[in-house]
């Protein structure tokens, strides 16, 4: 990740609006093979985030939360990654759906080698993902409270050197 974003920071994000600003603020700076994983519960702005990460990266297409199909690329423009949306919730054992061996279900999706020309973004992927990459960025995303609208972010750099996440959940 370029240096241009902060490995570790905090931001309130009133409204929608800005809270694809921070997303695009880091598709900007990501590369290929950079890892970012997204936790908060529902509602939170997982989706909504990713798409300002997608517009900060230039990547074509419409981007949706790929629940059910756990996992969808999005090409760059030339010279520049694509980006790769997954969303682990079926995989971690949160839905009763979930996969019976989530480890290797995400081994299945490739996502190692797709990841060289890519950056991933996963929801729900803390605990799993991780293991993509050495060095990634958590960021947690909560709704407002009950005097508070919008939602807030936190990330920081997780693996060494870093927060080391691997047991974090969501």
């Amino acid at each position: 990740m370029k240096d241009s974003f902060p490995a570790a920071g905090e931001r309130f994000l009133p409204d929608t609006e800005a809270t694809w600003e921070l997303g695009e603020e880091l598709g900007e700076a990501l590369e290929a093979g950079d890892l970012v994983v997204l936790r908060g519960p529902l509602g939170a702005g997982k989706t909504t985030i990713t798409q300002g990460i997608a517009r900060g990266m230039g990547v074509r297409g419409r981007v949706t939360s790929p629940t059910f199909i756990i996992a969808r690329e999005h090409p760059g423009p030339k010279g520049r990654p694509g980006l790769i949306h997954v969303d682990a919730y079926r995989l971690l054992g949160e839905d009763p759906d979930a996969a019976a061996d989530p480890i290797g279900e995400l081994d299945a999706l490739d996502l190692e080698s797709r990841a060289e020309d890519s950056a991933v973004v996963a929801e729900w992927g803390g605990g799993l993902v991780e293991r993509l990459a050495e060095r990634h960025l958590v960021v947690d995303l909560e709704r407002g409270g009950p005097d508070e609208e919008g939602r807030r972010a936190r990330w920081r750099t997780g693996g060494p050197g870093g927060d080391n996440e691997r047991a974090a959940a969501g």
